[in-house]
């Protein structure tokens, strides 16, 4: 099993634990490879993200429906089984990219949730 954090998800269930667009916040670590192993050995990988943060006063989502510009990838969705956000959990292994999205909407922040099933339906 591994336990990461992680920066962003986007609605696939890709993660960045790197940076914020393209400023950096941490190097890569060895925590792909750990997902990655945990995933395909036990099925565990585990990215705990918190449901959003405050930017100058302004809440903002830390599940978008993509990564921004310039984020890196840290973990492809592929290797990535649960997102646990305090207190809900997304499991994604098995499904398809529209049911990895609408789990993860559920356990986003509530005041995102609209905009993520809409940003969901566009793309």
């Amino acid at each position: 099993m591994a336990i990461n954090n992680a920066l962003l998800v986007d609605l696939t269930g890709s993660v960045c634990a790197e940076s914020w667009g393209s400023q950096v916040f941490s190097g890569l670590s060895g925590s792909p490879t750990f997902r990655y192993a945990a995933s395909v050995i036990s099925g565990r990988s585990i990215i705990v993200v918190p449901a959003s943060q405050l930017v100058g006063g302004e809440r903002r989502s830390r599940i978008l429906a993509t990564l921004p510009e310039g984020a890196t990838l840290t973990s492809h969705r592929a290797f990535v089984d649960y997102v646990v956000r305090e207190p809900r959990i997304a499991h994604l292994t098995g499904k398809s990219l529209r049911e990895r999205a609408a789990e993860l909407i559920s356990v986003a922040h509530p005041d995102f949730r609209a905009e993520l099933r809409r940003e969901a339906a566009r793309l």
